[in-house]
């Protein structure tokens, strides 16, 4: 296994800045298109949302020099795959010009793979309410995703990343960050129960290659009804247990005081219906969620201290997760015990 600092620098590395005048110049001749182009939001690349004057739509992407090409190949085997397989919508790789499924960009002593995809139609989970319906939907689209992905293997489809789950413990070299002791204490509770109940568990569970960050802003749906219309951004899939790719959907799925899972049951129902999950995948859930909320916090604080303060990942990060605590110390009050007991009594179909 890499080292805690080797999985740290992926997350850390700084994106690329290349001059947008050298990215539509390397664009047009390597992939032969032209138009407007809309900077978009990213972790680790440096995106751009390509409009062409016939009214095509692209994603250019710059990748990280930090990203080794076997993980870039990966993700763009994967999608090839998920075209071919089609059960659910996904970015269409657009060939370059010479045939390749990529281009490069060269700037400031660094060679950086160039990718265009298509740019899929609908709007972010974010912007539609969601209730026990749309997280339902949500729940049967994972599932066919995942199927989808079931049977792909390629060689570079264990990338070193920290948000990959099962690097949880290596949190730990981050939690000096969390500079709230209370905070401190819940994330580092939640790492303790992942290591003591979840990692004796992992050799024994269903393992594929998995979105890793079923997040809102990478699930698209139809406005009007919620439907999911696609899921973007493969930036973080891994080979890993399957019901990850559940948890980490699910730690997003942040509900009321009132019912803590009143979101997370219907996915799950949904997602069950669709690709059942068996009783250890549902017992670990409860953990496995917290575990994900516990990454989100951490990087979070990291980012806090090691990003200036107007970089745009950071403040889209702060806006997005600021609640990650309150949903985590939500669900230590709901307990293990009754998270699990009334998920299976959700996918049993039992009344309360």
């Amino acid at each position: 296994m890499s080292s805690p600092v080797t999985a740290h620098s992926a997350v850390s590395a700084e994106p690329p800045r290349v001059p947008v005048a050298e990215i539509e110049l390397a664009v047009e001749r390597q992939f032969g298109c032209r138009g407007s182009y809309l900077p978009l939001v990213s972790e680790r690349d440096q995106n751009f949302r390509l409009k062409t004057s016939s009214g095509a739509e692209y994603v250019v992407k710059v990748t990280s020099a930090a990203e080794p090409r076997l993980v870039s190949d990966f993700q763009i085997a994967a999608l090839l795959h998920l075209e071919n397989v089609g059960t659910v919508c996904v970015p269409k790789v657009v060939p370059a010009l010479d045939g390749r499924h990529a281009g490069r960009i060269e700037y400031a002593g660094k060679s950086h793979m160039l990718r265009l995809v298509s740019y899929l139609a609908g709007e972010p989970l974010t912007s539609v309410p969601v209730n026990a319906d749309v997280a339902r939907d949500l729940g049967g689209s994972l599932a066919r995703l995942d199927l989808g992905l079931d049977g792909f293997f390629h060689e570079g489809e264990r990338p070193v990343l920290l948000w990959d789950l099962q690097r949880a413990p290596e949190l730990r070299d981050l939690l000096d960050r969390i500079d709230n002791p209370a905070i401190r204490r819940i994330v580092l509770r939640a790492i303790d129960d992942y290591e003591r109940r979840v990692l004796p568990e992992l050799g024994s569970l269903h393992a594929q290659v998995i979105h890793g960050d079923a997040n809102p802003e990478n699930i698209l749906v139809d406005p009007v009804s919620g439907q999911v219309t696609g899921f973007i951004d493969f930036g973080d899939m891994v080979r890993a247990p399957l019901v990850f790719d559940v948890a980490i959907a699910a730690s997003y799925l942040r509900a009321s005081e009132a019912d803590a899972i009143e979101l997370i049951a219907p996915f799950v129902v949904g997602y069950h219906a669709v690709r059942a999950l068996s009783v250890a995948e549902l017992e670990l859930l409860f953990d496995l969620v917290r575990v994900r909320l516990a990454t989100t916090v951490t990087l979070l604080y990291w980012r806090l201290d090691a990003r200036d303060h107007d970089d745009a990942y950071r403040q889209k990060t702060l806006h997005q997760e600021s609640d990650a605590i309150d949903f985590l110390t939500l669900l230590d009050d709901l307990g293990r015990a009754r998270f699990s007991r009334e998920l299976q009594r959700a996918v049993s179909g039992r009344a309360p």
